[in-house]
């Protein structure tokens, strides 16, 4: 629908009861993001202050939980906004918008997992190599790839969507997320192959990366010594429980939110949360918890908290 000043709005329908359930949903979400922001700022600044913890390993771990950070903040605010809102609606520009932030960070995080397991691929298989390989310039250089690369990719079928005549202006969900190529009149093929496309370069591709790499380690570590194989467990074992949770939620996004279904209304509310809720927590929980490192100058930060 467009107003006098045509601005096309889309109305989100994917909300559940809100007019019912408006101040509880709120004040749960409100709640979980600021504890999304909260641990994952609390781990990458003891990270950033913690001389013992500049290795490119919990480098590579910061920029997981900003990146977590950031992609919550394009999804909640938002979504807030909504709950306390009579109508769930947002301009087309803003939504196309959201869709970009919500896929480009989104696939940043693969490309900084694949990017772990390389570090890892490296310490544990090449160790004499490791100062030379992992030097500051080279982990300054996959940082920027991991947030530049995705970024070009998802501004080419967001600017092509922008162009795109619209025929429905409801979108099933609560946040826009590939859903929004089923407002289009017509299915463009040139976005459907373009979508393969950067599907294949910005998470298949780095998952088989992973799966390599971590092979590889899971190899050289059964032929070594009992210390090898404990830390290869230690260091590899984080990373691979957060890579399968956003697999997992991956899988869903793409199977489900592209694909017309008469999945129940509920479920796909459930199933979309799970994306924004549990993964940005689960990072700082496992990181923290199973880091040793990190764990302990957690310990120190809460001792000295308590004491105070």
């Amino acid at each position: 629908m467009d107003d006098e000043s045509n601005v096309t709005y889309i109305t989100l329908s994917g909300h559940v009861e809100v007019d019912k359930y408006r101040h509880l949903y709120f004040l749960i979400m409100f709640s979980v993001y600021i504890l999304i922001i909260c641990c994952n700022c609390t781990v990458a600044c003891l990270i950033w202050k913690h001389k013992n913890l500049h290795e490119p390993m919990y480098i590579f771990i910061a920029a997981l939980l900003i990146n977590s950070v950031l992609y919550s903040t394009a999804i909640y605010p938002k979504l807030l906004i909504d709950f306390l809102s009579e109508k769930q609606i947002i301009s087309y520009s803003a939504c196309l918008f959201q869709f970009f932030l919500f896929y480009t960070l989104g696939s940043s995080e693969f490309l900084l997992l694949a990017a772990m397991s390389y570090d890892r691929y490296v310490s544990i298989c090449k160790p004499l190599q490791y100062p030379t390989v992992m030097k500051k310039t080279t982990v300054c250089i996959f940082l920027v790839l991991a947030w530049i690369v995705p970024a070009c990719h998802i501004a080419v079928p967001a600017i092509l969507s922008a162009e795109t005549t619209l025929c429905n202006f409801t979108l099933k969900a609560i946040f826009c997320n590939n859903s929004v190529y089923r407002l289009h009149c017509v299915r463009s093929t040139v976005i459907t192959v373009y979508g393969v496309v950067a599907l294949l370069d910005l998470a298949v591709v780095p998952l088989l990366f992973i799966i390599f790499t971590y092979t590889k380690i899971a190899v050289i570590s059964y032929r070594s010594c009992r210390e090898v194989r404990r830390k290869a467990v230690k260091t590899c074992l984080p990373h691979l429980l957060v890579l399968i949770s956003f697999s997992c939620l991956t899988a869903y996004d793409v199977s489900i939110a592209r694909v017309e279904s008469n999945f129940p209304k509920n479920a796909r509310l459930i199933m979309t949360l799970q994306i924004v809720l549990y993964h940005p927590l689960f990072n700082p929980l496992i990181y923290g918890l199973k880091m040793k490192e990190i764990s302990k100058h957690l310990k120190r930060l809460f001792c000295q908290t308590k004491i105070i």
